[in-house]
């Protein structure tokens, strides 16, 4: 029950930083990626840490209530989402804190300075982990529409992101850039409040008996018995076997 709260709680926070995040972005008359509205001088400096703090918050409590989901593939299995997710929240707690300066300049020139440096490491860094927590999810043991959704998630940011930051990069169309960021940033946060609805729509003993599978849970099974030996009828040449795992009385 507490998990399913924490997770209700969490989701509520990253729900409120998305829709936060879009007001700030459509209160500026003009295009620019979503760190600037953090940058020294904006005036939607103090709203924009509000949504770092709030995503921190968020994705801190998700990724307690979702301890217990694993991943199946043998590469992302090394860590839980969970712990993907919790240091995502750390690097944007640096980021809520070490902003960029005024046009957040890109790692090139004279106008960059280590404030900028740290602000845009951190901001990397966090992106990368909840990207790698998305892609765990999409590969997750007993949850197969979050596995699906999951993965059609994590190839929209990649690309999306991917495209969005070579623009910044090479200052190539950095309006079409700056609007492929918010929308990668966008689909990253919807992910999290999905992960975090659907840990609070499950039930936590179903969760804590299916994730700790390596495979796909499988409670019973039919397997052919001598009847005599189980008090059977001659025939009857059947009977239910109780797994380990199954708490239920189940009768042959």
């Amino acid at each position: 029950m507490i998990d399913r709260v924490i997770a209700v709680a969490g989701t509520l926070c990253m729900a409120a930083a998305l829709v936060i995040l879009w007001i700030a972005r459509l209160s500026v008359p003009y295009d620019l990626y979503v760190s600037e509205l953090g940058a020294v001088g904006m005036p939607t400096a103090r709203v924009f840490q509000a949504v770092l703090l709030l995503i921190v918050v968020g994705g801190a409590l998700i990724a307690v209530a979702g301890r217990g989901i694993r991943s199946r593939a043998r590469i992302l299995r090394r860590w839980t989402p969970s712990i993907s997710l919790a240091v995502a929240s750390a690097f944007f707690l640096v980021d809520s804190q070490v902003t960029c300066t005024a046009g957040c300049p890109l790692p090139v020139g004279a106008t960059f300075t280590l404030q900028d440096f740290v602000h845009t490491l951190a901001a990397v860094l966090a992106f990368a982990a909840a990207s790698w927590a998305i892609l765990q999810c999409a590969f997750a043991v007993g949850h197969p529409a979050l596995a699906r959704f999951s993965l059609v998630a994590a190839l929209a940011v990649a690309a999306i992101s991917t495209a969005g930051g070579l623009m910044s990069l090479f200052r190539f169309e950095v309006v079409i850039g700056s609007r492929l960021e918010l929308v990668a940033t966008t689909i990253g946060l919807g992910w999290v409040v999905v992960f975090g609805a659907s840990l609070a729509a499950s039930a936590p003993h179903g969760i804590q008996k299916l994730v700790g599978q390596p495979d796909q849970p499988m409670d019973l099974v039919v397997v052919p018995l001598d009847p005599p030996a189980l008090g059977l009828g001659a025939d009857r040449h059947e009977g239910v076997v109780l797994l380990p795992d199954d708490e239920r009385a189940v009768g042959a």
